[in-house]
């Protein structure tokens, strides 16, 4: 198995990208601690995880307040000895309109989510990781941090954001034995962030969803959006020992959107 006996904590793991890989990551030997806002819905993954003799935790938390990042790796540090690996997927797209019609709130909010929750995370885990000389950091970062899309400045920031903590934590961490990478996932339309988004677009613009989201698919050189297990397998392949060498790099996972 390629996690064996690895302790994964996973944010925004109750659904989507998140629950696809807890359970890949289970299913590959690691001890699980999902996180998110919705105690239901890591439950609900957790029982999946236990169902087939993985080990796995709960731990509700908000990545964007600084107590409860604490209380998350306080816990699962508590529960499984320590954290070999941290995934960094919790999110929110936020407002869909155009810059000038954002409030601060509704920005902070989804910075502090993304980038903010990496951060406050990260800082936790890596003097632990330090002191083993080993971990491995994975960010979950998006097509938009590389390409320009109307009316999600916010979350696009943020996106960015998280590919220069990725490459400046990779810096400080790889001769302390600590590797930092990022996946940009394109549309994973099976999510309902982006069923959510694709229904708000269309409306904005006056077409049908059916109509947005093809139009949207056929600039990809795939013609298809991509799965949650598609990215769950990129996260799984760059957390484990046979992505020894990779750090600092970010990897597109968007059936040929981008080329950066």
């Amino acid at each position: 198995m390629l996690l064996s006996e690895k302790v994964a904590v996973i944010t925004g793991g109750g659904r989507g990208i998140g629950r696809a890989i807890t359970l890949k990551f289970a299913a590959e030997g690691a001890a699980v601690v999902v996180a998110a806002r919705t105690k239901s819905e890591i439950e609900s993954v957790v029982q999946e995880v236990r169902k087939v003799g993985g080990r796995a935790a709960t731990v509700s938390a908000d990545v964007a307040d600084e107590k409860q990042c604490e209380r998350l790796i306080h816990e699962a540090t508590a529960q499984f000895g320590r954290v070999d690996i941290l995934v960094n997927n919790a999110g929110e797209y936020g407002p869909v309109k155009p810059v000038e019609e954002i409030t601060p709130p509704e920005w902070d909010r989804v910075v502090a989510v993304h980038l903010r929750g990496a951060y406050l995370l990260t800082r936790l885990v890596l003097p632990a990781m330090y002191a083993r000389g080993s971990g491995v950091i994975l960010n979950i970062s998006s097509l938009s941090a590389k390409s320009a899309f109307g009316w999600g400045s916010p979350y696009a920031a943020a996106k960015a954001g998280m590919l220069g903590l990725t490459r400046v934590v990779a810096a400080e961490a790889a001769r302390k034995g600590v590797r930092v990478n990022a996946i940009c996932p394109g549309p994973v339309t099976e999510t309902k962030m982006s069923k959510d988004l694709g229904a708000t677009l269309a409306e904005r613009l006056g077409v049908s969803k059916e109509d947005q989201l093809q139009g949207f698919l056929n600039t990809i050189l795939q013609g298809r959006g991509q799965t949650a297990n598609e990215i769950a397998a990129a996260a799984l392949f760059l957390c484990s020992d046979a992505a020894s060498a990779i750090t600092g790099q970010s990897l597109n996972v968007d059936g040929g959107a981008a080329f950066c």
